[in-house]
């Protein structure tokens, strides 16, 4: 009985909520690396990413949310309407009450920096590391290698 009326409560404090600072149809996105700025609480119209629970879209008035990015491609729809397009590696995405978002990453290259050749070049170093890997650590970090050529492959 106990713990119904303490779930009772507690469910009503973590209702899910709508982000109700937010105007208008743009949103504040600071999106970075330890190595470079992209935005810094540029307005954007909507943003799309990849995490551990799939891609999803942000636009503004966002349920309040935390994401861990996994690799692939991050879209971002500016105020004019441009589609920038960026390869991550990691990271994690933040969005606030107020409908601003932070995205942080491991690391960021332009789509259009990506040079196909030397993807492929490290996928097939990649699944040759996964081959010869004699320990679960080994087999793990060349799996990951694996996962983010992939991702770029694919970007």
């Amino acid at each position: 009985m106990a713990f119904r009326s303490i779930a009772a409560r507690s469910a009503a404090l973590c209702r899910r909520a709508m982000a109700t600072e937010a105007s208008g149809n743009t949103f504040p996105l600071t999106f970075g690396s330890p190595y470079n700025a992209i935005h810094n609480e540029s307005p954007v119209k909507q943003v799309d990413l990849p995490s551990t629970t799939g891609h999803f879209g942000i636009l503004p008035q966002h349920v309040p949310t935390i994401a861990i990015l996994v690799p692939g491609t991050v879209s971002i729809h500016t105020e004019s309407g441009d589609v920038q397009k960026y390869f991550v590696s990691s990271g994690t995405a933040t969005i606030h009450a107020d409908s601003s978002v932070q995205i942080l990453a491991e690391e960021i290259c332009a789509v259009a920096d990506i040079d196909e050749n030397a993807v492929r070049a490290g996928l097939e170093a990649a699944q040759g590391k996964l081959s010869s890997a004699s320990t679960e650590a080994d087999k793990a970090a060349a799996q990951i290698e694996i996962d983010v050529y992939q991702s770029m492959m694919a970007a």
